[in-house]
């Protein structure tokens, strides 16, 4: 494994939590109708730090691999769109769009998973556990969005 491509990418990571602690989910969130399966607060960022340890491990073992190209690309897209959804979902609140984009990232961490194992069998396995946890992300995104019709966007006026 490529160390320095490891922090490279465990910036990138780092750079999307960033997201997170910038758009917390906060009251509003709080006062939405949530599932019972709903994970507990705490859960969030022990499951994040883990699941960005693991993407970064994963891309720094194929990078120089002649084969790798297309499982970078995709892992770049994840990463992207990781990033964009945080601040749609919780700083606009707007959770219809959340879900466009966190479906889009549902197909784009199953392809950077696919890709991975295409050059990296333990690159691919290490991507199983964040499309398993964006699933349920998925999932919640989709029941908190049904469960509160009422709730509007930010817009800009």
């Amino acid at each position: 494994m490529d160390w320095f491509a490891f922090f490279i990418f465990l910036l990138a990571c780092l750079a999307a939590a960033t997201t997170g602690s910038m758009f917390q989910p906060g009251a509003w969130y709080e006062s939405l109708d949530k599932p019972s399966w709903t994970p507990p607060k705490w859960l969030f960022p022990v499951a994040w730090m883990t699941l960005y340890v693991l993407m970064s491990v994963a891309g720094a073992r194929v990078v120089g691999q002649a084969d790798a190209g297309i499982a970078l690309a995709f892992w770049a897209l994840q990463i992207a769109l990781n990033t964009l959804w945080t601040p749609v979902f919780f700083g606009l609140r707007n959770m219809r769009a959340g879900m466009v984009i966190i479906a889009a990232l549902w197909l784009s961490v199953a392809a950077t998973m696919v890709s991975l194992f295409q050059v990296d069998t333990w690159s691919g396995l290490m991507f199983v556990p964040y499309l398993i946890w964006v699933s349920v992300a998925s999932a919640l995104n989709f029941s908190v969005w049904q469960r509160n019709p009422d709730v509007k966007p930010i817009t800009s006026s």
